[in-house]
């Protein structure tokens, strides 16, 4: 009884910590932006979590990637799903609000089962399966419709790069489940953010956002927090709970998560979402519910980190 209760408590904080930290990532991300360039913040938050991911993979005993195919699977994984799908989250903050960018993220649940379904391996997918995917991306189409008058070309491309960030994360997720690395989790982490933090710092410089770099407190602090809570503290209670609980219940995620990041931004950043968009917001975390629970045997691929 000792022993189940002490694996609830954990479970529970452990859960605690994905929701919360996680949701809030999108405020967060649209601080930061608003005092940093883009693909350096990325950039930055990626390599610093590398480094320290690394340190603790090797004080558990975790060894560094071997060989070439391993590499070449660490770093495809990387540069799609933090280089790309948070570069491109960071980039479209820039314009769009974190309640819509962490809905639009939402839908790499739908275009998970979508991409599940190619390939030799692919998996069949249910009625409940196909109906999740047509609800959830018709309300991202309604999330897309413009906001108001004051709706402007950047603000679409922004809603734009945020959904293409979850299909570049998708991919990415479906490669590393088929790829199967033997690397040690932490340390594959690890590789993937430092490679995807090195390639972002180099756009960055190669963009000449030098710059626009300013030490300003409220940009230290915000990257201090995405390195340590979003990328190591948080992603660590995700990894246990990979092996704890059921599919399912981690599945959660994919519809707790906007909705924390909703409430964040409403009472931090004053933020709000229109009528349509309200209803869009019902009608994703509709779809991505009926696609989450459709499949309870399947595996579930990391949620979104942002």
């Amino acid at each position: 009884m000792k022993h189940d209760t002490a694996w609830r408590l954990r479970a529970a904080v452990a859960f605690a910590l994905v929701y919360l930290i996680w949701g809030s990532t999108y405020a967060a991300i649209r601080v930061g932006v608003a005092e940093l360039p883009p693909a350096l913040f990325a950039g930055a938050r990626f390599v610093a979590a590398g480094v320290l991911l690394a340190l603790y993979a090797r004080l558990r005993g975790q060894k560094f990637p071997r060989g070439w195919r391993e590499w070449r699977t660490i770093a495809v994984v990387g540069v799609f799903m933090l280089a790309t799908a948070n570069g491109l989250v960071v980039w479209g903050e820039q314009w769009l609000p974190s309640n819509q960018a962490a809905l639009l993220v939402a839908t790499a649940a739908l275009w998970m089962a979508g991409f599940g379904v190619l390939g030799t391996q692919g998996d069949k997918l249910a009625p409940r399966t196909l109906a999740g995917l047509a609800i959830g991306f018709f309300g991202a189409a309604m999330l897309l419709a413009p906001g108001g008058a004051g709706f402007t070309l950047d603000e679409l491309w922004a809603q734009l790069a945020v959904l293409a960030s979850a299909l570049a994360w998708s991919a990415g997720s479906i490669y590393a489940k088929r790829e199967r690395p033997t690397t040690p989790p932490f340390m594959s982490a690890a590789m993937q953010s430092l490679i995807a933090g090195l390639f972002l710092s180099a756009v960055g410089l190669a963009a000449g956002e030098t710059a626009r770099w300013t030490w300003t407190p409220t940009a230290l602090w915000t990257l201090a927090y995405l390195t340590v809570f979003g990328s190591c503290l948080a992603y660590a209670a995700y990894i246990w709970l990979l092996h704890a609980v059921s599919p399912a219940a981690l599945g959660t995620y994919a519809y707790v998560n906007p909705a924390i990041a909703v409430a964040l931004g409403w009472l931090v950043l004053d933020e709000s979402l229109s009528g349509g968009q309200l209803a869009g917001m019902v009608v994703i975390l509709l779809g991505v519910l009926l696609v989450t629970t459709a499949r309870p045997k399947a595996v579930v691929a990391p949620a979104q980190r942002s």
